[in-house]
């Protein structure tokens, strides 16, 4: 193996002890000259194979020469994990943060990374190194777009930069490395080898796969590891969990019923820290915990997936059941990895996942260090069904990754505006030059130019004069004599992270507001944009509860989805409802609100800045405070308190305007400490803060 910096090799044996020696994918890398050269890479090796040791070799030898690292990842779980993991390097006295502007070494995700390359033109070019994780991700049609046209304005404004692409397999590699301008190393080794099967339900003399599930889960048990199974929805992670946890009760030790126990008390005692009582998917979580098995979906408090996380890598848990999202952004190998639904719900309707998405979770089998192999089980109910499934998804190629900037229209015009507003286009043969470099444009050209057809630029000149009609039309971009410009409104989108339907949307929404301001309208609004996570209904919502609360705040609708339910649920949280009472009355996963009600009022105050830049200044004052109370989820009468006292928060809030009233001039510190929850230092900070109102 080629030879390693000795002062790398100091920093990794302090920081990575475990590493006794690299592995045989990492070692092909190392002697394809990665640490002598500074080309371009793309690293594609199997899931927990070391990617990011890799990446951390080349970062180390940037750092040792006082250069700067962008590490960039698709999801914030993923920055906070590698945020952790690279703190180890500032005991050799390199700065680790999440801008380039403050640090060494700055853990991103991609549009952090993306703005960065939009507005901070001197930091970018001060970079020297980019590390691109989960790079298959360009593919993608949320975040694929703001990462192909991130490494575009990249490659363009700063051409010295190294890149780095840490990536899963994919099939058209030799395409994307054209494009990237980049070596390409692929290796298949695995520190613990993977066996994938189709299971077949009429094999086993049954129809219903939960059996198989169960059969499973009971050798995982006898043998002492864990499994992880995948279902399509949010209801089928709860009823299988269910399902499960009690058939498997009688069979647990008792050694494992305290640890078990341990963990349901943890679980529930998330919301009641958050001054709430659990709600029932709180309560129904707990029960299947008590005999080791979990549910994990978005529906869920953060803190209660951390806890689910956390105790499965400890080995505390049988079995986590989940949906295909899991196998993002979650570091969680087992054992075992079940795929009982082959499908998932999209805005199309129900359709089966990629091969490509099949790969990722069967690739979540196997523990580094504890498990000797790993063991894939996709599940059929029939036997001409498991031939099926067995030919596409086990022996079967993956897809091909194409760029999905052109699919995805938000991508094309918030693209159009980013490059219009930074100044690197100004007429149409600017835009056009720009789209041509990206991924797309690599792809269409070749494409067309291996059928000869000859108009790949008409193809992207007619895209783009499209989304430039909407955006004139809406006045986001206008022509001037030395070219594109955008306004003020175009300017705010910008620099925003929000959709540009989102901004049509809330500007449209603003014009249309005369004499009176209403809360409702403006939650329902912000409810229908597709940047608020949404509140999801159960199974069984209460469609009149919800329909209730919404009329008699004025809004009336006739049909009742996600979206009426998040605007509903919004307005009972500013009405100071807890989680649990949103839940039961609503049905609702009310685990969501806070997260919900903290976004929803970051997009009241990008309303708020849209009336602004539109000279629509009559209701700012109203949806001013209407974001403080979303954020803080309160009535209007706690606004100056909760806002003025730091970490008063709106229970104990509540319980000093209810005992006290507005007016404090006479109330003593020992008379508010007597409210539960209110120490010393809070209830000087509270006579302070009304003495400070006089």
């Amino acid at each position: 193996m080629s030879k390693i910096d000795s002062n790398i090799e100091e920093i990794m044996n302090k920081c990575y002890p475990y590493i006794k020696e690299y592995n045989p994918a990492q070692k092909a890398v190392i002697d394809s000259g990665y640490l002598e050269n500074n080309d371009n890479y793309i690293i594609s090796i199997p899931t927990a194979s070391g990617k990011t040791v890799l990446g951390v070799l080349a970062a180390l030898k940037v750092l040792l020469h006082g250069g700067k690292v962008v590490y960039s990842v698709p999801l914030l779980s993923l920055q906070n994990e590698k945020y952790k993991e690279f703190k180890v390097f500032e005991e050799f006295g390199f700065k680790v943060g999440k801008h380039p502007s403050r640090c060494d070494i700055a853990v991103m995700v991609f549009e952090s990374f993306d703005a960065l390359t939009r507005f901070s033109r001197n930091t970018l070019n001060e970079i020297d190194l980019v590390i691109i994780d989960e790079f298959h991700m360009i593919g993608d049609y949320s975040r694929g777009p703001t990462l192909e046209c991130a490494i575009t304005r990249l490659k363009e404004n700063n051409k010295s930069m190294r890149i780095i692409a840490l990536s899963a397999t994919l099939k058209n590699m030799e395409e994307i490395s054209h494009w990237l301008d980049a070596n390409v190393v692929v290796h298949d080794y695995r520190p613990v080898p993977l066996h994938k099967e189709v299971l077949c339900a009429e094999e086993f003399g049954t129809s219903d796969k939960n059996n198989i599930v169960f059969k499973i889960l009971n050798d995982s048990l006898n043998d002492s590891s864990q499994m992880l199974t995948f279902v399509s929805t949010r209801r089928f992670t709860e009823s299988l969990a269910q399902n499960m946890s009690k058939k498997i009760a009688k069979h647990i030790p008792d050694g494992k019923k305290e640890i078990f126990n341990s963990i349901a008390e943890d679980v529930l005692n998330v919301s009641i820290k958050k001054n709430s009582q659990p709600t029932e998917v709180c309560y129904k979580l707990a029960e299947c915990i008590r005999n080791g098995i979990a549910f994990h979906h978005a529906g869920l408090f953060d803190k209660q997936k951390e806890i689910i996380e956390e105790e499965f890598i400890n080995g505390n848990l049988l079995m986590i059941t989940a949906t295909p999202s899991l196998m993002y952004g979650v570091n969680l190998p087992s054992k075992n990895v079940v795929i009982r639904d082959y499908t998932r719900w999209t805005e199309q309707g129900q359709t089966n996942i990629p091969v490509f998405d099949y790969e990722q979770m069967s690739g979540r089998a196997g523990r580094p260090g504890f498990d000797t192999e790993g063991y894939s089980y996709l599940l059929a109910k029939t036997y001409d069904e498991a031939f099926n499934l067995d030919e596409y998804y086990v022996h079967g190629d993956i897809e091909v990754t194409n760029s999905k900037l052109i699919d995805n229209e938000d991508a094309v015009l918030k693209q159009i505006i980013t490059q219009i507003s930074s100044g690197f286009a100004k007429d149409m043969d600017d835009l056009i030059d720009f789209f041509n470099k990206t991924f797309y444009g690599f792809q269409i050209s070749h494409t067309y130019n291996d059928m000869s057809f000859g108009f790949s630029g008409e193809t992207i000149k007619y895209e783009i004069s499209s989304a430039l009609e909407y955006l004139i039309q809406n006045g986001i971009i206008r022509l001037t004599p030395s070219g594109f410009q955008t306004t003020p409104l175009g300017s705010l989108i910008s620099r925003s992270n929000y959709a540009v339907k989102t901004a049509v949307k809330l500007k449209d929404y603003a014009n249309m507001i005369d004499e009176e301001f209403s809360v409702a309208n403006l939650i329902y609004e912000i409810s229908k944009t597709s940047d608020l996570p949404k509140i999801n209904t159960k199974f069984r919502a209460n469609k009149d509860n919800i329909k209730e609360v919404l009329t008699s705040k004025g809004v009336f609708v006739t049909f009742i989805s996600n979206n009426e339910a998040t605007a509903a649920s919004l307005l009972e949280w500013i009405n100071e409802r807890k989680e649990y009472e949103i839940e039961n009355y609503l049905k609702v996963y009310a685990a969501s609100t806070r997260r919900a009600s903290y976004e929803a009022s970051s997009l009241v105050k990008y309303f708020y800045n849209i009336c602004d830049v539109l000279g629509k200044y009559k209701h700012l004052n109203e949806i001013d405070k209407l974001s403080s109370r979303l954020y803080y989820g309160v009535k209007k009468d706690l606004l100056p308190l909760v806002t003025g006292v730091k970490r008063l928060g709106r229970q104990r809030a509540r319980k000093v305007v209810d005992i006290f009233g507005n007016n404090l001039n006479d109330v003593k510190i020992t008379e508010l400490t007597r409210i539960d929850g209110i120490g010393e230092v809070t209830a000087r900070n509270i006579i302070e803060f009304y003495n400070n109102m006089e």
